[in-house]
């Protein structure tokens, strides 16, 4: 009898451990957008979207930055996410668990991840600026951040893939369904959360890298006109108006806000894309 009441003590302490940590996780998320909001709002207008930066960033606007940013996240993820779902997909669904291949791409991805974004950079620089001559640009730039977030992109695709019930395999093989189409119509669909999530993850660390890109795009602020042109990206413009630029925290600030907010946009975007596309999918399943 004593056992109970002990038990449901430890459930409500549990839970309230549980809510606590949930509550400061969104105390600190709510601190951060109130203080880039506070300081930063009032610079930001349809000028300051649209115009380019003049007087080292402490006027005018941020238009080029962010065209700079998009074509450098496209270029990032048009690397990372091919690369990285691939490699997903063979090492979940073709290679054998134990084989020495997946033990030393497992042990390279944990590897990668834990290496230093100053290390991506100085690769960067070398491999693609000089070996390759890409030089300062947008196009070594997006190269790097897709060398960086692989290993995020490879690891929550696979473990979205495992977290799909092996039932599903095992149906389809009795049905004498070839693995493309299993990999196509039942285990990419069911794991695509995993996949969104995994991608909006390597974005968001993408789009706040600074070292890597300092060696490999460059500081440029005017519009790029290829891939092959220097471009700033929008967290290297926010470092150098706030270490390099006197009077320059109040535009570092209304930059924050901005691309807080683009990636938001992006955020919601890929998750209604993804649901609708599953949607379709379900009702064609069902036809």
């Amino acid at each position: 009898m004593s056992t109970q009441p002990r038990s449901a003590t430890l459930d409500r302490l549990t839970a309230m451990a549980g809510w606590l940590a949930a509550a400061a996780i969104v105390a600190a998320f709510g601190w951060l957008v109130f203080d880039i909001v506070r300081h930063g709002a009032s610079e930001v207008s349809w000028t300051f979207l649209t115009a380019e930066p003049a007087d080292a960033g402490r006027a005018g606007g941020i238009g080029t930055v962010l065209v700079s940013t998009l074509l450098i996240l496209g270029v990032c993820l048009a690397i990372a996410v091919p690369l990285g779902l691939g490699t997903a997909v063979w090492l979940s669904e073709f290679a054998r668990p134990c084989s020495w291949r997946v033990t030393a791409i497992r042990w390279s991805l944990d590897l990668l991840a834990s290496v230093p974004s100053i290390v991506f950079g100085l690769f960067g620089m070398v491999v693609f600026c000089q070996m390759l001559r890409l030089g300062f640009s947008i196009a070594a730039g997006g190269l790097t951040l897709g060398c960086m977030i692989l290993p995020l992109v490879v690891q929550t695709t696979y473990a979205g893939l495992q977290s799909v019930p092996n039932e599903l395999r095992a149906g389809a093989a009795a049905l004498a369904i070839s693995r493309a189409s299993t990999l196509r119509h039942l285990l990419l669909p069911a794991a695509l959360h995993g996949v969104v999530v995994g991608v909006m993850l390597g974005l968001g660390r993408a789009a706040a890298e600074t070292a890597a890109l300092i060696f490999t795009s460059g500081y440029v602020t005017r519009m790029p006109e290829s891939l092959l042109d220097s471009g700033r990206t929008a967290s290297v413009h926010i470092y150098d108006l706030a270490m390099n630029v006197p009077r320059g925290e109040a535009r570092a600030y209304a930059t924050a806000a901005v691309l807080l907010l683009t990636l938001l946009l992006i955020n919601v975007a890929a998750t209604v894309l993804a649901d609708r596309w599953l949607q379709r999918q379900t009702a064609r399943s069902f036809r």
